[in-house]
């Protein structure tokens, strides 16, 4: 579950973390009314899961409250890089010294927690880690031994921050590691971590992804959850137990595999086209599994094509090819589909398929030729 900004920072201030004081509501009167109480000048911040709100417009600086409804009105109810914002935080602006980036996450290669530090906060981590590696200092942490404070303040000496700030950015860290390990985090990044002013070390950003598996150790989360900014595609998806991460492209993708399934994306995009979801039925599924996640691709009303991928392992190519023709009495499809299945039982699938194939049901044999098909239908190529 990945949290909102302002969840975020209200699960890093639990931990020691000071934030900026601010307000989240959901109408433009009730954010003046937060903007009033906190004094201006303010920060307008939509909040909506996904990187590069500010160059998108949805962070804005306020001086009075005509500037905030301005502001807020320019969000609410908009849709912000594939997002529509239906809450926005405004929050107590502040004049950075110095901006720092700091995240702690897990390094599935290492199979260790990872920490980082950097001087270079305020602008994409992954530009920093491109343009100077060495500008990125990281520690790994073993889960059984957890972050000592030696090992923290070690950490925040070799980013090269600005010596001042050391003990109160090391407090930062020791912080985070208990908000990430109590909280069963995935992910906790802060990016920037600001010096201001008077000295203090303030998280003016949150981005928190906490794993769902550990969801019964914390029912706390329900309110999270019950809050969360999903569109009609996911929110149907998850209801159906399924997968799913919408997407702006007009390729519906249906894979079992979250690698298979990345991989399909990428193909799609070489072969000139956008997916419009990520989707993943998982090792195992059968007949119903398939048809369900057929009905929700169906329901975006951009997808154009949909790709179906199927690598049989534990899924089988029957069940498969039953699901997909299941669905196709069950649901009015409003796109094509194209099949591509190999793997367990793929002959006795396409055997299947091939007995109601029509221009609404095509197969192809390899994952290259159902891409370029489906990219191609979604163009409305008649090649």
């Amino acid at each position: 579950m990945d949290l909102l900004e302002y969840q975020g920072k209200q699960l890093l201030a639990a931990h020691g973390v000071v934030v900026p004081r601010g307000g989240v509501a959901d109408t433009v009167e009730a954010v003046v009314a937060q903007a009033d109480d906190l004094g201006y000048p303010v920060v307008v911040k939509a909040q909506v899961q996904v990187g590069g709100r500010g160059k998108a417009g949805g962070i804005q600086m306020a001086a009075t409250a005509d500037d905030v409804r301005t502001s807020t009105r320019s969000m609410l109810h908009r849709p912000l890089k594939g997002h529509v914002v239906r809450r926005v935080w405004v929050e107590e602006a502040s004049s950075p010294i110095h901006e720092y980036y700091a995240s702690i996450t897990f390094d599935r290669a290492a199979k260790l927690h990872l920490a980082m530090v950097s001087a270079r906060g305020g602008v994409d981590i992954e530009e920093v880690a491109a343009d100077d590696p060495g500008a990125i200092a990281r520690l790994h942490v073993d889960p059984l031994d957890g972050l000592d404070p030696g090992a923290a303040r070690d950490l925040v000496e070799r980013a090269g921050l600005d010596t001042a700030t050391t003990d109160q950015v090391t407090e930062v860290i020791l912080a985070l590691w208990s908000a990430y390990r109590d909280g069963d985090a995935e992910l906790i990044e802060v990016n920037p971590l600001a010096v201001i002013g008077d000295g203090t070390v303030v998280a003016l950003d949150a981005k928190v992804s906490l794993d769902d598996s550990a969801s019964f150790r914390h029912p706390e989360w329900a309110e999270w959850r019950a809050n969360e900014a999903l569109d009609e595609r996911e929110r149907r998806a998850r209801h159906k137990g399924l997968n799913y991460i919408g997407l702006a492209g007009t390729v519906g993708i249906i894979g079992n595999g979250a690698g298979l399934v990345m991989s399909t994306l990428d193909v799609v995009n070489q072969a000139g086209g956008t997916a419009a979801n990520f989707l993943d039925i998982g090792g195992g599924a059968g007949a119903d599994m398939v048809a369900a996640a057929l009905e929700v691709v169906n329901s975006d009303p951009n997808v154009r094509a949909i790709l179906v991928n199927i690598f049989g392992g534990i899924t089988r190519g029957d069940l498969v090819a039953e699901g997909i023709v299941e669905a196709l009495g069950r649901v009015a499809l409003r796109s094509p589909i194209v099949v591509r299945l190999d793997g367990t039982n793929a002959e006795e699938g396409r055997a299947i398929l091939a007995g109601h194939a029509s221009d609404f049901l095509l197969s192809e044999p390899t994952m290259e030729a159902a891409a370029r098909r489906a990219v191609d239908i979604a163009a409305g190529s008649t090649r």
